[in-house]
């Protein structure tokens, strides 16, 4: 909890509450379905919900905005994005049903109103979202490929609509040949941490060929 106070310094008191409960629960759910890789599971606040958070350090989702997160698997990003932006909506969506099954568990023991999770295929959902968020679900011009339809042209936060997804290791192949504006963020930018030293958040502007 200490490392989310660290680089956010403005959460409510239900936020903190809503952040320490993510860890009793994912250490629960962990003990008995792979929710997150079991070596991992001791560094919950680092590798998972902080890393999910560097998408909060590129943008302030104004009220009201739609986020649908491709491929959640155990809630992530969604989850701490979802507590970390009340009033933004979130769908969480996932086509593995176990793992939908613990999100839903999480949404409902942290008490979020503003998320929910859909066990369903990421192209198969007939829905429209100002921006798509993601970590690792499959290669850059797959996912534009599945979701570049569910982003509206109409824009009003401070990025166009489109996608952030979640990145590490060498990547730039898939960039080639895209047909939208893109910008990538070093995420050693916003937290001093080792891990994060070559992890990075790709932000594709999904309105920049319409």
């Amino acid at each position: 909890m200490h490392l989310i106070k660290k680089y956010f310094h403005d959460l409510s008191k239900k936020q903190e509450e809503q952040f320490a409960i993510l860890a009793g629960v994912y250490h629960y759910w962990n003990s008995r379905i792979n929710v997150v890789s079991r070596r991992d599971i001791d560094q919950l606040f680092l590798h998972h919900i902080l890393h999910s958070l560097s998408i909060a350090k590129v943008i302030n989702f104004n009220p009201g905005t739609t986020v649908l997160d491709a491929g959640t698997g155990g809630g992530f990003p969604g989850i701490p994005l979802s507590v970390m932006f009340p009033e933004t909506h979130f769908l969480l969506v996932d086509s593995t049903a176990k793992k939908i099954k613990v999100v839903s568990d999480v949404i409902k023991e942290t008490g979020l109103t503003n998320c929910m999770a859909q066990w369903s295929r990421i192209e198969k959902v007939n829905m429209k979202f100002d921006f798509v968020v993601s970590r690792a679900v499959t290669d850059i011009p797959r996912l534009i490929d599945w979701i570049s339809d569910k982003i509206p042209d109409r824009s009003f936060n401070s990025l166009h609509n489109g996608m952030f997804y979640l990145k590490g290791g060498h990547f730039e192949e898939e960039l080639e040949g895209i047909e939208y504006k893109y910008k990538i963020f070093n995420i050693n930018r916003f937290f001093s941490e080792d891990f994060f030293k070559n992890k990075k958040i790709v932000y594709i502007d999904l309105t920049s060929n319409s």
